[in-house]
């Protein structure tokens, strides 16, 4: 039972993993999907669509149905300022954004693109989005976001941020994708599309320095002066993505001590490590993806890197390598509910279903309400703009947070802050986020946790998403009486897309991928290791059985 690693997980790519750019690209603007296969339709998971040109899902048909479907909704709810737009350094990524704005600029849509063809974090998009839209009620903008996160090289991902500046909603999603479907089942008729380099020279088509507007805001959400004044040594690994020459200016601006590793950028990503399946995937809280900067942690006070999109960190310390993400999460809450004073009282913490219960012990400790929700950034939008929710995360590494003064910074999830927020909470402690994490378990208990993945088919992928309290007949867990099973999430009662069962000492989740064919099962024991392998299998037990069920069915 577990996840099964590949040999050559951590290991340097080598040429024959590399993929075919050339073909990739091709695949892109000839391939021409099939409407009445559901593989190659659009279809919008947890953070959009997302597919590969390779398999026939996502091609320029897609994006210029979802792009076309998106001017549709615009005109629907009024929306009539800028779009903002922009793309990470997929091979992919380019291609889509300027099929996107020749379907945005016949439409006659403001838009601004990134200055010089510079690559746009997720976070930069949310923030140019909320900056725009301030004390603004006309001419709102909104957001495209061209990224599949930290999927490997081949796979394309296009996002939409409505003027909230967070991830679009699943009724917002849902229009767009049928809308989408439409147009690709009615040959595209009702695309309107400027070509030959018309959108890039349309009056309606603006250069906008995301970089730069970012980076000067970031100081009203980290302590710089706090972190300068500790002269601390700081590394970061941008892993070729969309932040790579953010770092740089980040270190010029607020002056201080941060070495950028590498700015290398290649569509291949060649110089990354081999991820747990053998993969090439740019996840910076996978142990094997960061092995290079894993190698370098005795050089620095406090490391880290984030994906390609930048809307996810990795945190490397000399006391623990890479943070568990879940560590440090925790971490963050703690350190920001303590130290943000201009915080309201009724500021609260979001977390998701699937990460640590030392959330829920940090959160009654700090005397905060906690807030759970299904996976998905989503959820976290509407506290996040208004400030109900000091801070969101995921167990996959995303979050965001308020601003020093309690305002809203991105509704979007945000990895460069909480990158340098270790900076910060290193400078204030004195002791990296590693040792702050071995503090907490002190204080609150020591969670054991562990997470499976494994490859899944989209029939057992609905299967698993499908079950119900009912499918869990027995009562107990590990050892110790069933307390709670959960298909619904305790904070916003929103189906959690699988199964969550709950003891005194410890829980399992099961659930598929909303970005890959893959399921994964969640565990952690606040006892144990031995009590954390009867969890898992326990858990595996469940999911055996409706992956049986679903095999049977088909």
């Amino acid at each position: 039972m577990g996840t099964r690693i590949d040999k050559r997980a951590g290991t340097p790519a080598e040429a024959r993993d590399l993929i075919d750019v050339g073909h990739l690209v091709n695949a892109y603007f000839q391939t021409r999907p099939d409407a009445s296969n559901p593989a190659e339709r659009v279809s919008f998971g947890t953070s959009g669509h997302r597919g590969s040109s390779l398999e026939g899902s996502f091609n320029e048909d897609h994006i210029l149905a979802v792009t076309q479907a998106i001017c549709a909704y615009r005109e629907g709810q009024g929306i009539d300022g800028p779009i903002f737009i922009g793309a990470d350094t997929h091979a992919l990524s380019a291609p889509a954004l300027e099929t996107a704005l020749e379907v945005l600029a016949a439409n006659g849509v403001e838009v601004r693109v990134s200055a010089g063809g510079e690559p746009v974090p997720t976070p930069a998009i949310s923030h140019a989005i909320l900056v725009h839209n301030a004390n603004r009620e006309r001419g709102r903008a909104d957001g495209i976001v061209i990224t599949p996160s930290h999927n490997p090289p081949a796979d394309g991902g296009f996002k939409y941020n409505p003027p909230d500046g967070g991830p679009a909603d699943t009724d917002v999603t849902g229009w767009i994708q049928k809308h989408a479907n439409a147009s690709l089942a009615n040959g595209l008729a009702d695309v309107r599309r400027w070509t030959g380099g018309r959108a890039r020279a349309a009056d309606t088509t603006r250069e906008h320095d995301f970089l730069s507007a970012y980076v000067a805001d970031l100081g009203n959400v980290i302590d710089f002066d706090l972190i300068r004044s500790a002269d601390l040594r700081l590394g970061v690994d941008p892993l070729g993505g969309a932040g790579v020459h953010y770092w740089a200016r980040i270190a010029e601006h607020y002056r201080i001590a941060l070495d950028v590793v590498s700015e290398q950028v290649d569509p291949q990503f060649g110089f990354m490590s081999l991820d747990w399946d053998g993969r090439i995937r740019m996840d910076p809280s996978s142990p094997y993806a960061m092995s290079r900067l894993i190698g370098m942690k005795d050089r620095y006070d406090v490391a880290f890197a984030c994906d390609t999109d930048h809307d996810r960190h990795g945190i490397v310390t000399a006391s623990a390598g890479l943070m568990p993400s879940n560590h440090y999460l925790c971490v963050a809450i703690d350190y920001l509910f303590r130290n943000r004073p201009q915080w309201g009282a009724g500021a609260g913490i979001g977390k998701t279903v699937v990460s640590s219960a030392m959330i829920d012990r940090i959160a009654a400790g700090l005397g905060r309400q906690l807030y759970e929700v299904p996976v998905g950034f989503k959820w976290f939008v509407d506290g996040l703009f208004s400030g109900a929710l000091g801070f969101g995360g995921e167990e996959s590494a995303g979050a965001s947070f308020l601003r020093r003064d309690g305002s809203v910074w991105t509704t979007d999830k945000d990895g460069i802050a909480p990158a340098l927020l270790a900076a910060e909470i290193t400078a204030l402690s004195g002791d990296d986020p590693g040792v702050v994490y071995r503090q907490l378990c002190e204080r609150y208990g020591e969670p054991f946790t562990d997470r499976v993945e494994a490859p899944a088919t989209k029939a057992q992928k609905r299967a698993l998403a499908a079950l119900t309290p009912d499918a869990i007949t027995g009562t107990e867990l590990a050892g110790e009486p069933i307390r709670r099973v959960l298909d619904k999430a305790p904070g916003n009662g929103a189906p959690i897309g699988g199964i969550k069962v709950v003891s005194d000492s410890g829980w399992f989740a099961a659930r598929p991928s909303g970005t890959e064919d893959i399921y994964k099962i969640y565990a952690e024991s606040f006892r144990d290791a031995d009590h954390l392998k009867q969890l898992l299998k326990d858990a595996q037990q469940t999911v055996d059985a409706a992956l049986e069920e679903a095999s049977t069915q088909q």
